[in-house]
């Protein structure tokens, strides 16, 4: 006997937001020498069918690491909170961002899966960036330094033994040891950038050892001849008899917002939601390290008080200080004998303001912190829209 079975819509999975996620099942028919009904679920990845085009923006979030913690705290400071109900689970959303999915991810998973169409945007290292993107056209640095995660992908030898007197690359390519038959051997977790960047400076016998996790231990191992990883520091690096060389230096790099240039270009909603967090991350990073300072001071007009103040090298602001009349009554009338400065300052240079406000006549200097600087537009933005020719 033979039985026929619908498995449509079997499974429909929703998020807290309540906003519906694409089915992991897909409708299939199922016959069976029973006359039984009988209830079937296959993933469509089993099936080979198709599941329906996805309507949500997907970003790409690390799941777990510093850089987690560092990329939730960042999105947090700029208004931008991922809800995860489940911490097991490795979904979640933004309420500001509406139409948009979080996935959390490992890093290279994130890079790898916007390539494939499966996430439009992710906070990742760009040294994660270059590695797993291979050169992919498809690949957009949106925002290039979001301010954490910074490190170097550097080349790392022994400081004894053979490599006792070289000290840079250039010298490491001239030494007689490396043959055809006896190359240098490099222990990377970097072989795609690794391998470029000793092809582009003229090694010829180089031979790449895959490795992910305490590489500093290959060489006294005597399993490598040399490391390429990425180091913060160098306090491990030392600690284990290694040194960086001149020159081998492979890229610089910190946590930076990426984009799937197909997606900004084609999913709807993906452009206009990159568009607003650029200008939520660019406010926030600008306005680090820089406070407002209002002090009152006496003077005949504002632009009397705006030469006194101009005349300083750190009063200057961001275009300029903001100078308002203070309104006070004496004998019955409102008068105005104090005028309101308002200017932005780098916190660094405070104290020296501070100084040169009073050396002007400022009085009842206060001091607040910012927390975000919008500018008219945001220049990443405009280099955004030409990268896509929009």
């Amino acid at each position: 006997m033979i039985t026929s079975l619908d498995l449509s819509s079997f499974f429909h999975a929703r998020a807290f937001s309540g906003r519906a996620f694409p089915s992991p099942f897909s409708s299939c028919t199922v016959c069976c020498s029973t006359g039984n009904s009988s209830t079937v679920v296959v993933p469509s990845a089993v099936s080979g069918l198709e599941s329906p085009e996805r309507k949500a923006v997907r970003l790409g979030l690390p799941s777990k690491g510093r850089m987690a913690d560092e990329t939730l705290n960042l999105l947090k400071n700029c208004q931008l909170s991922v809800r995860q109900l489940n911490p097991r689970q490795y979904i979640a959303d933004i309420p500001q961002l509406s139409n948009l999915e979080v996935w959390f991810q490992r890093p290279k998973d994130i890079v790898r899966k916007i390539k494939s169409g499966d996430l439009d945007l992710g906070i990742v290292g760009y040294d994660i960036v270059c590695e797993c993107g291979e050169g992919s056209n498809d690949l957009i640095v949106v925002h290039e330094a979001l301010g954490f995660g910074a490190c170097r992908l550097s080349i790392a030898i022994p400081q004894y033994g053979i490599f006792e007197k070289i000290h840079s690359l250039y010298e490491l390519s001239k030494m007689p040891q490396w043959t055809k038959e006896r190359p240098l051997r490099v222990e990377s977790g970097f072989s795609y950038l690794g391998q470029k960047f000793f092809k582009e400076r003229g090694f010829e016998h180089v031979k790449f050892q895959r490795s992910e996790g305490a590489l500093e231990a290959y060489p006294a191992m005597g399993t490598t001849d040399a490391i390429l990883d990425l180091v913060s520091s160098g306090t491990t690096l030392r600690e284990n008899n290694l040194k960086e060389i001149e020159g081998g230096v492979v890229l610089e790099s910190q946590a930076v917002l990426v984009a799937s240039r197909r997606s900004l270009n084609m999913r709807k909603g993906a452009l206009e939601i990159t568009h607003e967090m650029l200008e939520r991350l660019e406010a926030h990073l600008r306005a680090i390290g820089v406070v407002t300072v209002v002090a009152n001071m006496r003077g005949n007009s504002a632009e009397e008080v705006a030469e006194r103040v101009l005349s300083q090298p750190s009063l200057s602001g961001l275009q300029g200080p903001t100078i308002s009349p203070v309104f006070c009554k004496r004998d019955g009338k409102v008068v105005v004998d104090f005028f309101a400065i308002v200017i932005c300052v780098p916190q660094k240079e405070l104290y020296k303001s501070v100084q040169q406000l009073r050396s002007v006549g400022g009085s009842g200097v206060l001091v607040s912190d910012l927390t975000y600087i919008f500018e008219e537009e945001t220049p990443r933005w405009r280099r955004l829209l030409s990268e896509l020719g929009l």
